[in-house]
């Protein structure tokens, strides 16, 4: 672990870095007590428009405003180019690993991934096995993870290509730091994230069925009790699609109808915002109440497309997550353009001796966890927490994987002591559909606690607005 983490505002001499020079000047001159009203403002804006989340296994079930940082984090225009192209590159690799394990399976014949892997594991829907769906494409929606450590360089932490969330407050978080600091935009040439739900509705209305040339685009929540409903009904509204629940559609002679006031309307496109389980009771969870019977079959048949596609949580189990370099290299024939993380897989007795002996220097994840449950830090874990997971380690080695603790890059950050650092990562936001399309940025999370490295907004992380400057 680095000494001292990457600033990404600050040279290591103090001076600002050159992207940051011009917003270095203007917050030196800010009064502190300026910048608390504007956060003030902020967090009860927020809380008006109703943007919270709920945390699950939480007595009250109360939701939360998730906290909101004045401060933005600035990319420059030639690093954005770098990391764009990785995260293409990414990208059209895991879907075109997704295409292969429901088809030929090559690379598992290849030997480049065990198959056990693939087909041992609860992500694998076999379902799935020769359904073609349009374009090829399975992650239609990508969040993908991504970290700045050592001296700067970018690695991707993991890949979400299930039902990736957080869009919603990239966007509400540009629309805040314009209300309260119009003059930025003045001086900065900061490139628009506001189009991205025109973007995402053209990308899926683009990956409807064979044949279809009108569309009609869907999103099904599972409803109000969701923790991301407000994102669902969010999106829905800016790209004038209509939100609907399972009970809302039904299934005849394999095409999928919308119920409304004039009758039955057939749907093509579902941008579905349900985990698989719950899809179909009658292809999966029979106790589900919140999809659609007969789902499954509309779209064996080729009559509705399912953004992201049945079947796509394979490729982001972190269990795979180690062999995504190789997919690269096996179906793109191009070295990565971004790292991983080294990883340990626990599976390996090597990997498994290896982290046993050094668990309190390691963040360990489960393979199926998210949102930062199911994981364990090191370096900060109690004596009591470390043999808890050595011993849930040493009874399910399969079910972890181990990585370094990194030094993640810091963000100078308003807090209630003042301008601090602290820590952040990048979810960019990958569509695909005709081609491949991101909109500059995405959502920057910050670990608010002094000293944490967990930015998930369910473990007390905050937000910031992720500035890309145009060239």
């Amino acid at each position: 672990m680095a000494a001292t983490p990457y600033n990404e505002m600050e040279l290591p001499d103090g001076s600002p870095r050159d992207h940051y020079r011009r917003y270095a000047t203007w917050l030196q001159a800010q009064a502190a007590d300026r910048l608390a009203r504007r956060r003030a403002e902020a967090d009860s804006l927020f809380h008006r428009v109703g943007i919270t989340f709920a945390v699950y296994g939480e007595d009250e079930g109360a939701e939360r405003l998730i906290p909101f940082d004045i401060v933005p984090r600035i990319v420059a225009a030639e690093e954005w180019r770098r990391l764009e192209a990785g995260l293409r590159q990414r990208v059209q690799a895991l879907n075109a690993f997704l295409s292969d394990v429901y088809h030929g399976q090559e690379i598992l014949r290849a030997g480049r991934v065990p198959p056990e892997l693939i087909l041992c594991n609860a992500q694998y829907r076999p379902e799935m096995q020769g359904i073609d769906v349009p374009g090829r494409i399975y992650a239609h929606i990508a969040g993908i993870d991504v970290v700045r450590a050592g001296s700067g360089e970018f690695h991707v932490l993991e890949d979400n290509l299930r039902v990736p969330s957080g869009v919603s407050y990239m966007l509400e978080n540009r629309k805040m730091m314009m209300r309260l600091f119009p003059e930025l935009f003045a001086r900065h040439s900061v490139a628009p994230v506001e189009h991205y739900p025109d973007v995402l509705l053209d990308n899926l209305r683009s990956v409807a069925p064979v044949g279809v040339s009108d569309p009609t685009v869907v999103l099904l929540t599972a409803g109000a009790q969701n923790s991301a409903y407000f994102e669902h009904a969010f999106l829905a509204q800016q790209m004038g699609i209509e939100l609907v629940e399972g009970q809302d559609l039904f299934v005849r002679d394999d095409a999928v109808f919308m119920r409304t006031t004039q009758g039955p309307v057939r749907v093509d496109v579902i941008y579905r915002r349900i985990d698989d389980d719950f899809l179909d009771p009658l292809a999966f969870r029979p106790d589900s109440l919140l999809g659609v019977p007969g789902l499954l079959s509309a779209y064996r048949a080729g009559h509705v497309t399912v953004a992201n596609a049945i079947g796509t949580g394979i490729a982001d189990d972190k269990s795979i997550y180690p062999y995504v370099p190789d997919m690269i290299e096996f179906y793109l024939g191009e070295r990565p353009l971004l790292a991983n993380v080294e990883t340990y897989v626990l599976r390996r007795p090597d990997d498994l001796a290896y982290v046993l002996a050094h668990l309190e220097e390691l963040v360990v994840k489960e393979v199926h966890g998210a949102g930062g449950y199911g994981m364990l830090i090191g370096p900060t874990a109690s004596g009591t927490q470390l043999e808890e997971f050595r011993a849930r380690i040493s009874a399910n080695p399969a079910g972890y994987i181990a990585q370094p603790t990194l030094a993640l890059s810091t963000c100078p950050t308003f807090v209630d002591a003042g301008i601090a650092p602290r820590h952040i990562d990048l979810r960019p936001y990958v569509l695909s559909g005709r081609e491949i399309t991101i909109v500059p940025g995405g959502l920057t999370r910050v670990a608010l606690r002094d000293g944490s490295l967990v930015v998930n907004s369910s473990q007390g992380g905050g937000t910031k607005d992720t500035w890309v400057l145009e060239s």
